[in-house]
């Protein structure tokens, strides 16, 4: 019987939470803009993208606006609903998230989660490790088609119990989903989020560039694959390799809670309710390419699948409001930290540095060589994803400047806009500063540090991609 231990010998150092790095960023941030100077870009309507762009050759420094103790505290909360954020508000991806955790609450409740878990176990017996390969390629096709990110928060409750349950642990789990979806994101052929905006801003078909992209996307989710499926293999074999074994016993506990695998009855009522589950994320996905939907009609369709699930198992009125809460209140964390991540990006915008960044960005490549200069302009994308780490944001921030400085290096434009969205993605996979990182960790409970440490070896490996791709990319082009 593995023992696991839960508390220290001795007082160690603790790693500070996601709510403490999100904060000292913003204070960072605020400092920055005392020194960095102030500067724009005058701005003008792309009719294609219905946005103002930034005009190449426009930049000049401004009236500085140095961001106080007032602005730092006001960020966060400006961050869930700020209008001129180059982000999307986040105020309706925080009630997403809290609605979901209603549901997720609700659905527990029925026991279908438990006793669904035990006859998953029981059917897969021997095969386990092969779902992480089958899911990984379905959140990598929403990635690379649709930029999937935020819908994946839905999922993490749903797959985390599995994996445990399977005998791997939080951290395989995460990583299915969020690598998965990101290296999607990562390698993007026709997602409109990030290619099709950035190709647009660039002044290019989408198209041009494809070939390479796909390429990147395939050789990236092999490494993922496989890199995922050797951690999870060694953590199945023997438990304290695993990065969270400290926390496996409150793990096991919180997602497990109630579960007792097999021995539980798998009823005509639990099938019913796992069903809605299910057809709920099908629904969802169908929504957002289909018919255009985002976190409003999102939000609105679990609410509405909760009080579905709560009409067939009957639980009472009481217990299902407390079950809905209880659930929303789970996740309550997690729609706080989309305020804090997002309040950098306002930090950064009000103290007027944004622009600052990207024209230091612009002038670093120039008169460089096709080679050099494409690889200089991914580490520079890479810089710019920390601090811009929306894809659509981005795009639309950095291609009417970087795109028309490929032309005097010889370098196409499909090509930025390859080791733009390359590197946004790969940066998105452990970007403090992205609400679904961060999101997604405090959902599965998994320390920014640890996955710090379960990542660091795969950034090299996906670095190592990517350049190659991009360097044969200048030589042949």
């Amino acid at each position: 019987m593995d023992k696991t231990p839960e508390t220290p010998a001795k007082r160690q150092f603790r790693f500070p939470t996601a709510f403490t790095i999100l904060f000292g960023l913003i204070i960072l941030v605020a400092a920055l803009t005392w020194i960095v100077p102030a500067g724009q870009y005058q701005r003008e309507m792309n009719e294609a993208l219905d946005r103002e762009v930034p005009v190449a050759g426009t930049y000049a420094e401004t009236e500085p606006n140095p961001q106080g103790i007032t602005d730092v505290l006001m960020a966060p909360i400006a961050g869930l609903y700020d209008p001129d954020s180059y982000q999307a508000n986040a105020i309706d991806v925080a009630v997403f998230v809290l609605v979901i955790g209603g549901f997720i609450g609700v659905v527990a409740a029925s026991g279908a989660i438990n006793a669904g878990i035990g006859h998953a176990m029981t059917a897969l017996a021997g095969r386990e490790k092969w779902m992480i390969p089958v899911l990984m390629g379905l959140f990598a096709l929403g990635g690379t088609t649709y930029g999937m990110a935020e819908e994946t928060l839905a999922f993490y409750m749903l797959l985390i119990p599995i994996m445990i349950a399977a005998r791997y642990d939080a951290v395989t789990a995460v990583a299915i989903i969020l690598l998965g979806a990101g290296v999607g994101v990562l390698g993007s052929t026709v997602n409109a989020f990030a290619t099709v905006i950035a190709s647009d801003a660039a002044g290019i078909p989408f198209t041009r560039g494809l070939v390479l992209r796909l390429a990147i996307l395939v050789l990236c989710w092999l490494a993922c694959v496989i890199y995922v499926m050797r951690y999870a293999e060694k953590v199945r074999r023997d438990p304290s390799k695993s990065l969270v074994y400290d926390m496996k016993a409150r793990n096991e506990a919180h997602f497990l809670s109630g579960h007792q695998g097999d021995k539980t009855e798998f009823t005509t009522i639990h099938k019913i309710v796992l069903s809605i589950f299910g057809l709920t994320f099908l629904v969802m996905v169908w929504g957002v390419l289909m018919g255009g939907w985002w976190m409003g009609e999102m939000s609105a369709l679990f609410l509405g699948s909760a009080i579905l699930v709560g009409l067939v198992v009957r639980p009472g009125e009481k217990a299902f409001v407390d079950s809905f809460v209880d659930g929303a209140r789970d996740l309550l964390g997690v729609a706080l930290i989309i305020g804090l991540a997002r309040g950098i990006v306002v930090i950064m915008d009000a103290g007027r540095i944004t622009d600052t960044i990207l024209h230091w960005a612009e002038m670093s490549v120039a008169g460089l060589g096709e080679v050099a200069f494409i690889n200089v302009m991914y580490w520079l994308q890479v810089l710019m994803s920390f601090f811009v780490p929306s894809s659509s944001g981005l795009a639309v921030l950095s291609m009417p400047i970087m795109a028309p400085v490929a032309d005097f290096a010889g370098v196409g434009r499909d090509l930025v806009v390859t080791a733009y969205q390359s590197a946004n993605g790969l940066v998105n996979l452990i970007n403090p500063t992205f609400a679904v990182v961060m999101g997604a960790l405090a959902i599965g409970r998994v320390p920014y540090e640890r996955w710090l440490r379960f990542m660091w070896p795969l950034l090299v490996i996906l670095t190592v991609i990517i350049m190659a791709c991009l360097s044969i990319g200048a030589l042949i082009a």
